[in-house]
Parts: structure tokens; sequence; C-alpha cells
């Protein structure tokens, strides 16, 4: 059985008698109910995932997945391919958005290469899990092999488990990094729910109208020639994904294996969740959508995983720079749940209190 096999075969559903004991708890705090809005269901999912009510995240982790894309040569991005394995080192020289935002929300901040065209020295401290030196252009071939995607998936189930090999992990959240990303992560939701690519395309990095134009045909092209079955997520994978997609559906398969809460950032980050939960579905119950970002796919992508995100910010970095804000929400959730004294324990109504 391959490690793939055997981390989905790892995921089941969530405590569902905690869930109701949190709910419980949450009605009965001296408060009208409701009152805190989606953090009082998000902590009680929290406590599902926990199994406790008193739910604690003491170690928070970002992994920022990194890869390049052959189909940037159709001139679907504003930058050009180098930037990514530029960014990669500006991560590790803590000089990128996602170090100064981690770094606010008290969350370890990790790198991992799965496809950047680049040769990184092996004593770089980042996760080296290259599958290859970017994918293929997906608009002329697939994007990759089916083992090639095989292994991309299963070097985030590898992060996962090195990390909690180096101590317990409370909550884990994903981010990106790959010039032309956007775009195969627009032809997977397109796959998947079989929307007109004209209503999921964004601008990713800020392209302009004829730019636009040549990434709707692009993705437009590319399914068309590919047709993928959207009942196989391997195949929509490696038809029109990128290896660090597969990087990160990886790391939330091997965090829901784990009881590991899963954030989720952007448009990227999300393709690679909707992966997971359609390899395994149950994967839904540890996921937790950060933001909704500006790129129009991202709305369809949290319906399908029927998830409520955190933050509106108008967001359209990646990184994991959402995921992390909203960690610290997450956190202030945790300590609603078990912190706010209900009536009964202030004994509020009660007429013999002095």
């Amino acid at each position: 059985m391959s490690l793939l096999e055997k981390t989905i075969k790892k995921i089941y559903s969530t405590n569902a008698e905690v869930m109701q004991l949190a709910l419980e708890r949450l009605r009965n705090q001296a408060r009208p109910a409701g009152s805190l809005g989606i953090l009082e269901p998000l902590a009680a999912r929290l406590a599902a995932i926990a199994g406790s009510l008193n739910v604690e995240l003491k170690r928070k982790v970002v992994v920022t997945c990194a890869g390049d894309h052959g189909v940037v040569a159709e001139g679907v991005s504003l930058f050009p391919q180098e930037v990514t394995y530029q960014m990669v080192f500006n991560f590790v020289n803590g000089g990128a958005s996602i170090n100064v935002l981690g770094k606010h929300a008290g969350a370890e901040v990790n790198v991992a290469d799965f496809g950047v065209n680049y040769d990184f020295k092996p004593e770089l401290p980042i996760f080296h899990k290259k599958v290859a030196k970017g994918t293929r252009n997906f608009v002329h071939e697939p994007a990759m092999s089916r083992e090639a995607a095989i292994s991309s998936i299963e070097g985030g189930i590898e992060i996962v488990e090195t990390l909690l090999e180096a101590g317990q992990i409370d909550m884990l959240a994903t981010g990106d990094m790959g010039i032309g990303n956007t775009t195969p992560s627009t032809a997977i939701i397109a796959a998947f729910s079989g929307l007109p690519v004209e209503e999921l395309v964004g601008r990713g990095t800020g392209i302009g109208d004829e730019a636009l134009k040549i990434k709707t045909a692009v993705i437009k092209k590319a399914l068309a020639l590919h047709q993928p079955d959207k009942s196989d997520p391997l195949e929509v994978l490696a038809t029109v994904g990128g290896f660090e997609i597969g990087g990160l559906a990886g790391l939330v398969l091997g965090a829901a294996a784990n009881g590991i809460p899963v954030v989720c950032d952007g448009l990227i980050s999300t393709a690679g969740a909707l992966i997971a939960a359609e390899f395994a579905p149950t994967a839904k119950e540890y996921l937790f959508a950060s933001h909704r970002s500006v790129e129009a796919g991202h709305k369809f992508m949290h319906e399908r995983l029927e998830l409520t995100p955190v933050l509106d910010l108008q967001f359209r970095l990646g990184e994991g720079t959402g995921a992390v804000l909203a960690m610290e929400l997450l956190d202030a959730a945790t300590r609603i749940l078990c912190d706010i004294k209900t009536f009964a324990e202030v004994a509020i109504g009660d007429k013999n209190i002095v």
C-alpha cells in the first residue's frame, strides 16, 4: 500500500459528541447567544478535532510550498519565472511578507521546494521535495505524469511526518509561491465544478486585460485538450495542476490523518485542499478557510469545500499570509469556548445571589 493510500485510510471524522458539548457551552455562556458570530462554530469545530473543550494552539506552523509552471510560457503572468526561486531565498532570509506576519502570529515558517526551476544547495534550510524543475506546459501536454503527481502529494505528507517528529503540531497553515500558479489553480476548480472559465479566472499578479484574455483562453484550451475526469483527482492534478499544489494537498491529507487542523490560505492553497478533499472527503472536517481572496475562483472553491472564510482582506498574495492572520482569530476562538463563563458558573439569574 502506498503512503498516499495509507494516509487516506487514517483520516477519520472528528468527535461529534464533543462538537455538541462545545455548542451547548457556547449557547449557555453569559452573553447573548450567537453574539460572537462565526467564532462560535469555529471554536466548536476545533474542539471536535481536538476531542476536548480546552483546545490550546501552542505550536502553529506554516509551510509555504514552491513550484514553477511551464504554462508561464503562454504569457499568463506579470512576472518572470525567476522570481519563484528568488522568493524562496527571501523566505529563508526572513524578508518576505509571510516571515513578518508569521512572526507576528507566533507561527513557525517553513519553505518547501516541490518544483522550482532552480538547483538549491542541499544545505539550504528548506524541505527538499523537488519532483522536477517545473511542470510541463499543459496547453500542449499534461502538466506531469500520474506518478509525479503522487510523488508531489506524498512529499507533502512526508513534511507533516517530519514536523511531527520534531514535536506536536497544534495547527498547520498552508501557503504557496510559484509564478503563474493561479492559472493551474483556476483550471483545477474549473475541472471540478464545470463552471465557465470566464467566471473563475482572475488577474493573479495583476495582469492587464489582454493578458487576462490570454489566461482565459489558455485554461479553456487545456481543459478541452485533456478533458480531465473530475471524479479522478489524480488526473485533474496531473493534467492541469502543479507540483506545489500536489504538495499542498499532501499537507492537508497528512494533517487530517494526524488530527491536526489546517488553515488554507488563498487560491492556490485552496486548490491543494480541493485535491485533498476529492481524495478524502472527511479531510474537509479538518479544514478552515482563512480568507476570501480577490481571485474570482476562490469563492467557488470555498463553496465546493463548504467552508466559510474567517476574513476578507482583499488579499491576493499567497505565501500563507492570510492563513497566519486567521490563526490568531482561531486561537481566540479556543479561548472563547474555554474561558467565558456560563450563566450557571457565574450564577447570573440566580435570585438568591447577594
